[in-house]
This record gives structure tokens, C-alpha cells and sequence, in this order.
């Protein structure tokens, strides 16, 4: 069973802010040579630093991982999936850049669901299976220009996907014959995207809603160091208050990743060797919510400001989150009031509802 040992003193620190919201050797020698320095001043009195770069790729500004340069412009896609025990196993979900997870409803002991980010989606065989969208999605794939892809969702959605910012694609994708119910079918295959452009006049390439670059990354030759702060917890464990599939994350300390599990076991995805999700760095975030309606229909606070924790590498930070407009970046700042750095990698997002707060664990 896991531990449940609550951070009483780190709760009660933050209650008030909390509140207010390989290849073989011939090939290793071919990307030795692709690798090109770059002197590019790096300070205001003109010292210069080495800046490595690769022959026709890119720093992903999602993950700040190499990839393809021809996907620069390209934008996201924001995949909508189902978390029920019966949508399991999800497929492509490893292979995400960015995932969020939070509460769909107040029902049924608060479930979650899943919205995945992923840049290069072609390179995907499989993703989903891909469920219905909540306005909280909606509003959070439009600070990455993201396309969200989804099948439908409540009335309450409507104002939201009205928005100029916000782009989607719903019920337009494939049916897999997988044994179960309609409504646990439905994926996005390769291909799905290229036909959902050709049928539509949606932008493939950012647009004038694009804000920029989203998280701020360090280099991977000066990783983040959360020991250095005087705020640090240990992390070797972060168990979510999501009491319906019990979600955890548990920290590899050879891969230096944080392994996730729920419903009592390792998330594996078969679209890819049964690879685990993991992730690099967590962000977790507080947020209060509304209540729609008795059918537990919500929405989270999430232009709004207020509490949480950025996790890597076996430690934690309180941190507080700001996000201004629907098409603003999420900013996290540290205790002295600066914007973190991440580490490159994969990155978590959880939303834990205020009201659940004190049940978080981190140890």
C-alpha cells in the first residue's frame, strides 16, 4: 500500500495562497559531426558560451528535446482521453509531450481525465481512446495554440469552442474494433489529422494567437537542482487526492523520470512496447472550481492564480501559478518570485481541487 504521510507544515506554509485560487558506430559518428557549436552572447557584458546545435533539427519548445526542424511551426494537438478502468490500456500516452490530468466531474469519486499534448502526432500510430471535452480543456490547449481533438462534450463547452483562439476537431476521427462499447473506440490514427485539415480552413502552423514558447527550460548540461533551495522537500513520491483511479507518480532514480501508476498499477502503453508513462518534471497545481450543475459538470478556476508544487529529479518547491487570459501561458514562480526553469523532458500537469488539497502527498 502506499504511504499517506501529509505535509502538515508545508500546507499550512501555503494554506493563504492556496485558498485564493542507438544507433551503431557509424551512425553516432554521423551525429557527431551534425552536432555544430554557436558562440552566442549570453550576457550583458558580452561574454560568450557555447551553444549547442543540431543540423536540421530543433529544441521542441515543449519538451526542449531535439526534434525534426520541418515541426517548428507545426502546431500541437491536445488529445482528449478517457480514464475509466474500461478505456485502459490508453495508447500513445508515453509517447505525449505534455500531459494533464485532473477532475471531469464531481461524480463518480471525482474522476479524471487525461489531455495530452503532443507536437509531432504523425509520428503516433495510435492515440486515445478520445472522449468527450470539459471548458477547462478547452481553455488550457488555447495557452499552447493547440488543436484540440475530442469527441463532443456538454453545452457548456459552447461559449468556449466559439472562442477565435480555440481550434477543434471532435467525432472526426477512427473506429478501432477493440471488443467494447462504442464510446471507448474512438482514436486518432496517423493519417486522422492530415484528412481533418484537408476537410477544414483550421491553421496546421501557429497563428496570431500563438503567445510564444511556454515553459522555460534549463540546459541539459546544467539540469535543475531543487536540493539547492531552501524550500526543498523530498519527492520520491507524489500520491494525487484522485480517489477514483488513485493516481501516483514514483521516482526512478536510475532514470532520473518519475514512473506513473493508477488504478493500483503501472500505466503501460501497448502502442508502444508497453512503455510506461513517465515524466521528467510535475507540476501541481491547487485550483478552486465551479460547480455547473447536480450532474457534477465544472469548471476549474484556471485564469486565476494560487498554489502548488514543481517536482524533479527526487525533490519538491512550493510554487505559485499565475495564468491571465485564456490564451496566456501557466507561469510558475518560485518563493523569491522568479519563473522556474524545467528540466528537458516530458512534463505532468495535475489540477488537485483546493477542497482536496490537504490530502495530497509528497515524500
Amino acid at each position: 500500500m502506499k504511504r499517506r504521510t501529509v505535509l502538515l507544515l508545508a500546507v499550512l506554509a501555503m494554506s493563504t495562497a492556496l485558498v485564493a485560487c542507438g544507433g551503431d558506430a557509424a551512425e553516432e559518428t554521423q551525429q557527431e559531426q551534425n552536432v555544430v557549436g554557436e558562440t552566442v552572447d549570453t550576457t550583458e557584458d558580452g561574454a560568450s558560451a557555447e551553444e549547442e546545435t543540431v543540423d536540421g533539427m530543433y529544441r521542441s519548445e515543449l519538451t526542449n528535446e531535439w526534434i525534426d526542424e520541418s515541426l517548428k511551426d507545426q502546431r500541437p494537438i491536445a488529445v482528449m482521453v478517457d480514464n475509466e478502468s474500461i478505456a485502459l490500456p490508453h495508447y500513445g500516452l508515453s509517447e505525449a509531450d505534455v500531459v494533464y490530468e485532473m477532475m471531469n466531474s464531481t461524480m463518480n469519486g471525482r474522476i479524471t481525465r487525461f489531455m495530452a499534448l503532443f507536437k509531432d502526432y504523425e509520428s503516433v500510430e495510435q492515440i486515445g481512446s478520445v472522449r468527450s471535452v470539459r471548458p477547462t480543456n478547452v481553455i488550457l490547449s488555447a495557452e499552447w495554440n493547440a488543436i484540440l481533438c475530442h469527441d463532443g462534450g456538454p453545452f457548456y463547452i459552447d461559449e468556449y469552442l466559439a472562442e477565435p483562439s480555440t481550434d477543434n476537431f471532435s467525432g472526426t476521427f477512427s473506429r478501432v474494433d477493440n471488443g467494447k462499447p462504442r464510446e471507448y473506440t474512438e482514436y486518432v490514427l496517423s493519417g486522422d489529422m492530415e484528412k481533418n485539415f484537408e476537410n477544414s480552413d483550421v491553421d496546421k502552423e501557429y497563428n496570431s494567437y500563438y503567445e510564444g514558447e511556454h515553459y522555460q527550460f534549463t540546459s541539459e548540461e546544467n539540469p535543475v537542482d531543487l536540493s539547492e533551495n531552501t524550500d526543498a522537500i523530498d519527492a520520491s513520491l507524489v500520491d494525487l487526492p484522485f480517489p477514483h483511479n488513485g493516481s501516483y507518480l514514483e521516482y526512478d532514480e536510475d532514470a532520473q523520470v518519475y514512473n506513473y501508476f493508477e488504478y493500483g498499477e503501472a500505466h503501460l502503453d501497448p502502442g508502444n512496447d508497453n512503455a510506461q508513462m513517465n515524466f521528467k518534471n510535475l507540476l501541481i497545481q491547487s485550483c478552486g472550481f465551479t460547480q455547473y450543475d447536480e450532474h457534477g459538470y465544472m469548471i476549474f478556476d484556471c485564469i486565476s492564480k494560487g498554489g502548488g508544487y514543481y517536482v524533479t529529479n527526487g525533490k519538491a518547491i512550493p510554487v505559485t501559478w499565475e495564468k491571465t487570459s485564456m490564451t496566456s501561458p501557466t507561469r510558475y514562480y518560485d518563493a523569491a518570485g522568479n519563473e522556474i526553469t524545467l528540466n528537458t523532458g516530458k512534463t505532468y500537469v495535475g489540477f488537485v481541487p483546493v477542497d482536496d488539497w490537504q490530502d495530497l502527498v509528497i515524500e
